[in-house]
């Protein structure tokens, strides 16, 4: 016959009616508990999907030539920042390059517009508001236009830059055979710059998705910054430059250009 101490068979005893009778207690006491923890986890899924969305990137560089008199040159750029108005475009800027620091291409103007979506795009592009601009006071007066688009995922609510805001265009050209791994090595760097440039605001960088008039320009980014005094102190710093040393030999070729996000009174001078 087994024997037991009187303190285990004491402890037996009485353990399992406890749990029993205080049973439907404990799950009472627990089930605000639950809810509150499952409202806590849908609020912090809403939070992390609000926090950013996919907006698809719309840059255009125009060459003006030289020669065109200041009432062309405003018809373009007042033509443009009025496309606003079309209910697809979420934000859209056009003025004069700050600074162009490609040597094999040169541009004078810049256009820099969001969409939600690639359907957005096309539909603006398809627009006749759009096509009439580009008609009658773009094409006349341009030698040279390179567009690149990409989607990015930028801060919902970021979708419009302040003005006075600069910021810095970077088109990059790979070099001929290279494979997935080297082009997202290079995209690795682009998109980890962030973290490494004081003063950033926002960066947006992706894979160009319309090779028509990209001139072989396959990577793009543009960093926002509050303004031209922060964006030259984040120029070239060692750490950046480390950075880029990393991918050096993957790159043919650079755009880079600056401009500062000009007010709706000044987008035509």
């Amino acid at each position: 016959m087994t024997t037991h101490t009187p303190g285990m068979i004491s402890l037996r005893i009485r353990a399992r009616p406890l749990l029993k009778s205080h049973a439907p207690a404990i799950a009472t006491h627990l089930r605000p508990l639950r809810r509150l923890l499952s409202s806590t986890q849908i609020r912090m899924s809403t939070i992390a999907s609000a926090a950013t969305s996919s907006t698809v990137e719309h840059i255009v560089l125009f060459n003006v030539k030289e020669g065109t008199n200041d009432s062309q040159l405003s018809a373009m750029l007042n033509g443009l920042n009025g496309l606003r108005s079309l209910e697809m475009v979420q934000y859209i800027t056009a003025g004069p390059v700050h600074r162009n620091r490609s040597t094999s291409l040169k541009f004078t103007h810049m256009l820099h517009s969001r969409y939600g979506s690639k359907d957005d795009l096309a539909a603006y592009s398809a627009h006749p508001a759009h096509m009439d601009v580009v008609k009658s006071s773009v094409l006349p007066i341009c030698e040279d236009i390179m567009a690149v688009d990409w989607v990015a995922q930028i801060p919902e609510t970021g979708s419009g830059l302040k003005s006075g805001s600069a910021i810095r265009v970077q088109f990059i050209k790979l070099k001929e055979g290279l494979g997935e791994t080297e082009k997202g090595k290079v995209l690795e760097v682009v998109g980890g710059l962030k973290e490494k440039i004081n003063g950033i605001e926002q960066l947006s960088f992706g894979e160009n998705f319309s090779p028509a008039r990209a001139k072989g320009f396959s990577i793009a980014s543009i960093g926002v910054f509050p303004g031209l005094t922060e964006l030259d102190a984040a120029d070239e710093t060692e750490e950046i430059a480390k950075e880029k040393d990393k991918v050096r030999d993957y790159i043919d070729s650079l755009v880079i250009v600056d401009y500062v996000v000009p007010s709706a009174q000044s987008a035509s001078l």
